[in-house]
């Protein structure tokens, strides 16, 4: 036995029947009318009319039901999968269409390169204005911590000698910062003459008369900041007060 397909000569719809009955019946207008014909009807349904009349549910008769299935159905089935299939191959390939992957924002080759020089250059200027001042400050340094013993032949006479210690820190780009401590105290005119035959030592060894010089001394009781144009007394016992530095050097 097997399931033949057919037309309706009343309403054009399937029709399924078994090949043995000589007889189908439309499922959907109950038209009986012989398999042969429905089966000939639909190889050649061209120049048919459809009447679409109505008829009664016959006692004993037989429906096949069947979904219609319209010829080009398997072959629009196929086109739908492929469509399916490159769907999802995309979908694998960037999961969401907003997000924004290292390959979109890629810079080309060129501009790495422009880059990569450019840091390189700026890296190479940094360098050469750096290292020439290092070593220059390093020179001047140097120099004027060899004859830097020569700063303490003050006016008075002060033997810095017999003092616990005395230290001396030089430093910035021009040794124009000085800081001095002292074991014993000193007194102002001193300190103003340490502050001149330093500036004096320091134009010596630059080649350059340059006032840009600010001293600290340290004592166990004061603190003494001099300056190019005056020097700031402070006591740790007195409110401080400004001073005018001399210019003259011993």
């Amino acid at each position: 036995m097997a399931t033949k397909q057919g037309m309706c000569k009343n309403c054009g719809s399937l029709v399924m029947f078994d090949d043995r009955d000589e007889l189908c019946e439309c499922v959907f207008c109950n038209c009986v009318f012989p398999s042969a014909e429905a089966a000939e009807i639909l190889a050649n349904p061209e120049g048919r009319e459809f009447k679409n009349e109505t008829f009664e549910k016959q006692e004993g008769s037989k429906h096949y039901y069947s979904t219609p299935v319209m010829p080009d159905l398997i072959e629009k089935a196929v086109k739908r999968d492929e469509v399916s299939k490159a769907k999802a191959d995309a979908a694998k390939l960037k999961p969401n269409e907003f997000e924004i992957s290292p390959n979109d924002v890629k810079a080309p080759k060129k501009l790495l390169i422009q880059w990569g020089i450019g840091t390189l250059i700026a890296v190479a200027v940094i360098v050469g204005i750096a290292l020439p001042l290092y070593f220059n400050r390093k020179a001047l340094k140097e120099q004027i911590s060899a004859d830097v013993d020569t700063i303490y032949a003050t006016s008075s006479n002060v033997d810095y000698s017999s003092f616990g210690y005395k230290q001396i820190n030089i430093y910035g780009i021009t040794c124009q910062y000085v800081k001095i401590a002292l074991s014993e105290g000193i007194e102002e005119g001193d300190a103003q003459a340490l502050y001149a035959n330093y500036k004096q030592l320091r134009s010596q060894k630059r080649g350059n008369d340059s006032g840009d010089v600010e001293m600290y001394i340290y004592t166990p009781d004061t603190i003494y900041f001099i300056s190019g144009e005056k020097g700031l007394i402070k006591d740790v016992q007195e409110p401080v007060e400004i001073i005018e530095t001399t210019e003259t050097s011993k």
